[in-house]
């Protein structure tokens, strides 16, 4: 039973999306900062109900603006183990988008809120968001006997909790670092985003944690166990189909049926060909650069552009939804600290651009002979300047631009032969011209243009030969 607020709640709302004409304020997000957690704690520790805020609520806001914004959930029951943390973490995004006029997305401390003008002007507060979790969370599980919520909007407050989630996070993580694929019988599916991804499924593996960071394979055993009905749950691992790019029969089989046959086939550690679906709340991207036959990743935080001239937001248009992108992949932070880090693509010798902030964050576990040698936002802005570090830098991406890989160097043919201006002539001229669109993301997958009764004049014709990846 959930307690009367100004505005329903139910799973109607889910799936619900506050358009920027609609907003009245947001929370956290790439503009602002924040952080969610839940943690287990002693039952004598908790006031069953209780709902505190630390600074502003929405009436204090200013409608426009964007605050920092920071949930902290302290649950008790009977037999609860911390493993159960990161489960009830992330079902957060779900029972949070059940209120009306109030849109969760992402997780941890990528988090990112937003409350429409209408739930505002029917008296919706922050207070009545952190009483309707407590009551939405207790009515799915019957094992939890107390809970709960404080909230923080204080630029300070939520400094400091969002440093204190971010140390309970790398605790979590670091449990699962040396457990590999081949030392487990089974995997784990989830499927909490299909409200907004309906063709996106999660297979979650020791080598590779949840596309959002906060489910890992402990997580998801341990989710399984308390909601053996829930959208989390067992994937057999089935058939080794190959190796390098993790390839297994039993997520494929999985993922066909849960996104309607529209995916069949999945590579956990590739970005080509059958990458691994994403929905959107993505930690990280993962893009190849064609140009220099490498990979990039570019995290969430990131505020300025990747060597494509474009910042992380619209090449995730490209990776979300559920969409299989030859070249994108949504993956988590911890996915660069795995030894299977796309094993098939050649993993970090393969990196050639990451921000600076992300590079440092996952130093530990970046290979020595490479370190200095991908390059950051510091050393290029663009593509011209990434393939001249790459060179300077001596990136093992180079010796496949002359190798057996994809030959970069430009072989140019020039159209003209003089430097006198010639007479304005069409170079080419057809009913019907198709050009597919390489090199930049556009949402969707792959896009051609197609021109109809086209003439096309030129000042120059650059030829240029390359193989095919690999």
């Amino acid at each position: 039973m959930v307690s009367k607020i100004p505005v329903d709640v139910g799973l109607i709302y889910e799936g619900e999306r506050i358009r920027k004409g609609q907003n009245y304020v947001d929370l956290a997000g790439p503009k602002s900062f924040g952080a969610e957690l839940v943690q287990v704690a002693p039952m004598k520790d908790i006031k069953d109900g209780l709902v505190k805020l630390e600074g502003l609520d929405f009436k204090g806001m200013e409608e426009g603006k964007v605050y920092p914004f920071g949930l902290r959930i302290n649950v008790a029951g009977k037999d609860m183990e911390e493993d159960i943390e990161g489960v009830f973490e992330r079902r957060v995004h779900e029972l949070s988008n059940f209120i009306q006029g109030y849109m969760h997305l992402n997780s941890r401390d990528t988090i990112w809120c937003r409350v429409s003008k209408d739930a505002v002007k029917k008296g919706l507060s922050l207070k009545h968001v952190g009483k309707s979790l407590i009551d939405l969370f207790k009515a799915e599980w019957s094992m939890i006997a107390k809970m709960q919520v404080t909230l923080y909007t204080d630029h300070e407050k939520v400094t400091k909790f969002r440093e204190d989630a971010r140390k309970v996070y790398e605790k979590r993580d670091s449990r699962l670092r040396g457990l590999k694929d081949e030392d487990v019988d089974v995997f784990y599916g989830c499927a909490l985003c299909q409200s907004f991804a309906p063709r996106h499924l999660c297979t979650i593996t020791p080598s590779r944690t949840s596309s959002c960071g906060s489910i890992s394979w402990f997580e998801g055993k341990a989710a399984t166990k308390i909601d053996p009905k829930g959208p989390i749950f067992e994937i057999p691992k089935g058939e080794l189909l190959d190796e390098v790019k993790g390839q297994y029969s039993g997520p494929d089989e999985v993922t066909g049926e849960k996104s309607g046959g529209t995916v069949k086939t999945v590579y956990l550690h590739s970005i080509f060909d059958n990458p691994h679906t994403s929905c959107g709340c993505f930690e990280a991207i993962g893009f190849y650069i064609p140009e220099v036959d490498g990979i990039g990743v570019v995290h969430r935080d990131h505020r300025g552009t990747t060597p494509f001239g474009i910042p992380f937001s619209t090449m995730a248009g490209q990776v979300g939804g559920g969409v299989q992108s030859d070249g994108f992949v949504g993956m988590a932070i911890e996915y660069l600290r795995s030894p299977k880090m796309l094993q098939a693509d050649g993993g970090w010798d393969r990196i050639v651009w990451i921000p600076k902030a992300l590079k440092e964050k996952v130093a530990d576990a970046i290979p020595e002979k490479i370190n200095d040698k991908i390059a950051t936002e510091e050393d290029s802005t663009d593509l011209e300047s990434l393939k001249d570090f790459l060179k300077k830098s001596d990136h093992p991406v180079v010796e496949r631009w002359n190798g057996n890989g994809t030959d970069t160097s430009i072989d140019e043919t020039e159209s003209t032969t003089t430097d006198q201006p010639v007479a304005e002539q069409p170079v080419a001229e057809a009913s019907e011209l198709k050009m597919p669109i390489q090199g930049l993301p556009f949402s969707g997958g792959k896009v051609t243009v197609v021109f109809k009764n086209a003439k096309i004049y030129a000042e120059k014709i650059i030829i240029t030969r390359k193989e095919k990846r690999k």
